[in-house]
Protein backbone atom coordinates (compact mmCIF):
# COMPACT_ATOMS: atom_id res chain seq x y z
CA UNK A 1 0.00 0.00 0.00
CA UNK A 2 1.31 3.39 -0.69
CA UNK A 3 1.38 5.78 2.13
CA UNK A 4 -0.36 9.08 2.89
CA UNK A 5 1.47 12.28 2.45
CA UNK A 6 0.48 14.99 4.86
CA UNK A 7 -3.26 16.63 5.50
CA UNK A 8 -4.51 17.46 2.46
CA UNK A 9 -2.76 15.58 -0.06
CA UNK A 10 -2.19 12.61 1.84
CA UNK A 11 -5.62 10.47 0.41
CA UNK A 12 -4.20 11.03 -3.21
CA UNK A 13 -1.71 8.41 -3.05
CA UNK A 14 -4.07 6.59 -1.07
CA UNK A 15 -7.11 6.26 -3.06
CA UNK A 16 -5.04 5.97 -6.31
CA UNK A 17 -3.61 2.91 -4.81
CA UNK A 18 -6.61 1.59 -3.28
CA UNK A 19 -5.88 1.57 0.39
CA UNK A 20 -6.71 1.71 3.55
CA UNK A 21 -10.26 0.41 2.86
CA UNK A 22 -10.51 -1.24 6.05
CA UNK A 23 -8.54 1.01 8.08
CA UNK A 24 -9.52 4.13 10.79
CA UNK A 25 -8.64 6.88 12.59
CA UNK A 26 -8.64 4.97 15.78
CA UNK A 27 -5.07 3.13 14.53
CA UNK A 28 -3.45 6.40 15.85
CA UNK A 29 -3.26 6.77 19.73
CA UNK A 30 -3.36 10.24 20.77
CA UNK A 31 -5.85 11.10 17.45
CA UNK A 32 -9.23 12.71 18.83
CA UNK A 33 -12.39 12.76 16.05
CA UNK A 34 -15.16 14.93 17.05
CA UNK A 35 -16.63 15.41 14.00
CA UNK A 36 -20.40 16.48 13.09
CA UNK A 37 -23.20 16.82 10.25
CA UNK A 38 -24.23 20.09 9.62
CA UNK A 39 -27.95 21.21 9.50
CA UNK A 40 -27.99 21.16 5.42
CA UNK A 41 -26.24 17.08 5.72
CA UNK A 42 -22.66 18.25 4.95
CA UNK A 43 -20.46 16.51 6.87
CA UNK A 44 -17.73 18.15 8.75
CA UNK A 45 -14.61 15.94 9.33
CA UNK A 46 -12.85 17.05 12.74
CA UNK A 47 -9.75 15.35 13.70
CA UNK A 48 -7.07 16.69 16.66
CA UNK A 49 -3.89 15.26 18.64
CA UNK A 50 -1.91 17.78 21.01
CA UNK A 51 1.80 17.94 19.95
CA UNK A 52 4.84 18.72 22.48
CA UNK A 53 5.99 21.70 20.80
CA UNK A 54 5.34 25.45 21.26
CA UNK A 55 3.04 26.79 18.83
CA UNK A 56 5.52 28.83 17.01
CA UNK A 57 7.23 25.94 15.83
CA UNK A 58 4.28 23.79 14.73
CA UNK A 59 3.50 26.63 12.52
CA UNK A 60 6.78 26.51 11.24
CA UNK A 61 6.13 22.86 10.39
CA UNK A 62 2.87 23.53 7.99
CA UNK A 63 4.25 26.88 6.79
CA UNK A 64 7.86 26.52 5.94
CA UNK A 65 9.35 24.46 3.21
CA UNK A 66 11.88 23.23 5.50
CA UNK A 67 9.53 22.49 8.15
CA UNK A 68 7.33 20.92 5.82
CA UNK A 69 9.47 18.25 4.90
CA UNK A 70 10.86 17.06 8.13
CA UNK A 71 7.21 15.28 8.91
CA UNK A 72 4.85 15.20 5.21
CA UNK A 73 6.71 15.17 2.30
CA UNK A 74 10.41 14.60 1.00
CA UNK A 75 9.40 17.12 -1.62
CA UNK A 76 7.76 20.38 -0.54
CA UNK A 77 7.76 24.08 -1.46
CA UNK A 78 5.37 26.26 0.93
CA UNK A 79 4.46 29.90 -0.35
CA UNK A 80 3.11 31.50 2.98
CA UNK A 81 0.57 33.90 1.57
CA UNK A 82 -3.25 34.60 0.12
CA UNK A 83 -3.32 32.52 -2.65
CA UNK A 84 0.20 31.33 -2.21
CA UNK A 85 0.87 27.46 -3.22
CA UNK A 86 1.94 24.67 -1.52
CA UNK A 87 3.51 21.97 -3.31
CA UNK A 88 4.06 18.37 -2.77
CA UNK A 89 5.10 15.59 -3.78
CA UNK A 90 5.78 11.89 -2.05
CA UNK A 91 8.57 11.12 -4.28
CA UNK A 92 12.43 13.01 -3.27
CA UNK A 93 13.22 12.88 -6.96
CA UNK A 94 10.34 14.60 -8.18
CA UNK A 95 10.75 17.97 -9.23
CA UNK A 96 8.55 21.32 -8.70
CA UNK A 97 6.41 22.07 -11.46
CA UNK A 98 5.51 18.48 -12.08
CA UNK A 99 1.84 17.73 -13.18
CA UNK A 100 1.79 14.88 -10.82
CA UNK A 101 2.90 16.94 -7.93
CA UNK A 102 -0.48 17.80 -5.58
CA UNK A 103 -1.10 21.61 -5.04
CA UNK A 104 -2.83 22.83 -2.08
CA UNK A 105 -3.82 27.00 -2.38
CA UNK A 106 -4.04 28.67 0.50
CA UNK A 107 -7.13 30.56 0.78
CA UNK A 108 -6.89 32.45 4.13
CA UNK A 109 -4.54 31.88 7.44
CA UNK A 110 -3.68 34.01 10.91
CA UNK A 111 -0.19 33.70 11.72
CA UNK A 112 0.67 31.03 14.27
CA UNK A 113 -3.32 30.37 14.64
CA UNK A 114 -5.11 29.35 11.34
CA UNK A 115 -4.04 28.10 8.04
CA UNK A 116 -6.98 26.97 5.54
CA UNK A 117 -5.91 25.42 2.36
CA UNK A 118 -8.08 23.65 -0.92
CA UNK A 119 -6.59 21.72 -3.38
CA UNK A 120 -6.29 22.29 -6.98
CA UNK A 121 -3.93 19.95 -8.48
CA UNK A 122 -4.19 16.51 -8.00
CA UNK A 123 -2.55 13.62 -9.56
CA UNK A 124 -3.45 11.97 -12.70
CA UNK A 125 -6.06 9.45 -12.50
CA UNK A 126 -7.19 11.04 -8.60
CA UNK A 127 -10.81 9.41 -8.34
CA UNK A 128 -13.42 11.86 -7.48
CA UNK A 129 -11.87 15.15 -8.30
CA UNK A 130 -14.30 16.96 -8.73
CA UNK A 131 -16.20 16.30 -5.76
CA UNK A 132 -12.53 17.04 -3.87
CA UNK A 133 -12.19 20.20 -5.16
CA UNK A 134 -15.68 21.50 -3.31
CA UNK A 135 -13.43 20.61 0.21
CA UNK A 136 -11.30 22.77 2.47
CA UNK A 137 -9.15 21.58 5.25
CA UNK A 138 -9.00 23.99 8.19
CA UNK A 139 -6.35 23.91 10.10
CA UNK A 140 -5.86 25.54 13.66
CA UNK A 141 -3.48 25.75 16.11
CA UNK A 142 -4.12 26.36 19.96
CA UNK A 143 -1.11 27.15 22.48
CA UNK A 144 -2.21 24.57 25.74
CA UNK A 145 1.00 25.49 27.55
CA UNK A 146 4.22 27.16 26.48
CA UNK A 147 5.80 23.42 25.18
CA UNK A 148 2.09 21.54 23.76
CA UNK A 149 -0.43 22.98 21.19
CA UNK A 150 -3.30 21.19 20.14
CA UNK A 151 -3.56 20.81 16.61
CA UNK A 152 -7.57 20.62 15.05
CA UNK A 153 -7.71 19.45 11.07
CA UNK A 154 -11.27 20.49 10.45
CA UNK A 155 -12.29 19.07 6.61
CA UNK A 156 -15.36 21.27 4.94
CA UNK A 157 -17.46 20.50 2.40
CA UNK A 158 -18.11 16.75 2.34
CA UNK A 159 -21.79 16.56 0.55
CA UNK A 160 -23.98 13.61 -0.12
CA UNK A 161 -23.31 10.70 -2.25
CA UNK A 162 -20.91 7.64 -2.36
CA UNK A 163 -18.23 9.77 -3.97
CA UNK A 164 -17.95 11.87 -0.88
CA UNK A 165 -18.69 9.26 1.25
CA UNK A 166 -15.47 7.72 0.09
CA UNK A 167 -13.05 10.64 0.12
CA UNK A 168 -14.74 11.24 3.88
CA UNK A 169 -13.88 7.80 4.91
CA UNK A 170 -10.53 7.85 3.21
CA UNK A 171 -9.46 11.27 4.32
CA UNK A 172 -10.32 10.50 7.95
CA UNK A 173 -7.75 7.63 7.96
CA UNK A 174 -5.56 9.53 6.11
CA UNK A 175 -5.84 13.02 8.66
CA UNK A 176 -5.24 10.77 11.32
CA UNK A 177 -2.22 9.69 10.10
CA UNK A 178 -0.83 12.87 9.49
CA UNK A 179 -1.51 14.21 12.67
CA UNK A 180 0.42 11.20 14.28
CA UNK A 181 3.14 11.81 11.85
CA UNK A 182 3.42 15.58 13.20
CA UNK A 183 3.36 14.69 16.50
CA UNK A 184 6.11 12.07 16.08
CA UNK A 185 8.50 14.68 14.22
CA UNK A 186 8.39 16.22 17.62
CA UNK A 187 8.97 13.28 19.81
CA UNK A 188 11.38 11.30 17.89
CA UNK A 189 12.84 14.36 15.26
CA UNK A 190 12.64 14.49 11.45
CA UNK A 191 12.16 11.49 9.19
CA UNK A 192 15.06 10.46 7.34
CA UNK A 193 13.20 9.88 3.74
CA UNK A 194 15.93 7.96 1.95
CA UNK A 195 15.97 5.77 5.33
CA UNK A 196 12.44 5.04 4.97
CA UNK A 197 12.08 4.83 1.31
CA UNK A 198 14.82 1.74 1.79
CA UNK A 199 12.71 0.24 4.48
CA UNK A 200 9.91 0.10 2.51
CA UNK A 201 11.82 -1.04 -0.47
CA UNK A 202 12.83 -4.01 1.02
CA UNK A 203 9.69 -4.41 2.64
CA UNK A 204 8.33 -4.47 -1.04
CA UNK A 205 10.85 -7.04 -2.19
CA UNK A 206 9.68 -9.51 0.61
CA UNK A 207 6.28 -9.51 -0.03
CA UNK A 208 7.15 -10.31 -3.62
CA UNK A 209 9.10 -13.37 -2.84
CA UNK A 210 6.18 -14.49 -0.13
CA UNK A 211 3.90 -13.90 -3.15
CA UNK A 212 2.06 -11.14 -1.75
CA UNK A 213 1.69 -7.47 -3.41
CA UNK A 214 3.91 -6.35 -5.93
CA UNK A 215 6.21 -3.24 -5.28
Amino acid sequence: MTRPIGVIAATLTLLLAGGAQAASWKDFPGVENSGFTEVDGDRVMQLSIVVPAPRAEVWRAFTTSDGYRTWATPLASVDLKVDGMIETNYDAAAKLGSAENIKNQITAYVPERLLVVRNVQAPTGFPGAAEFARTAVVIELSELTPQSTRVTLSGVGYGAGPVFDNLYRQFEWANAYSLAELKSRFVTGPIDWAARAAKEKAAAADRKVQGGAKP
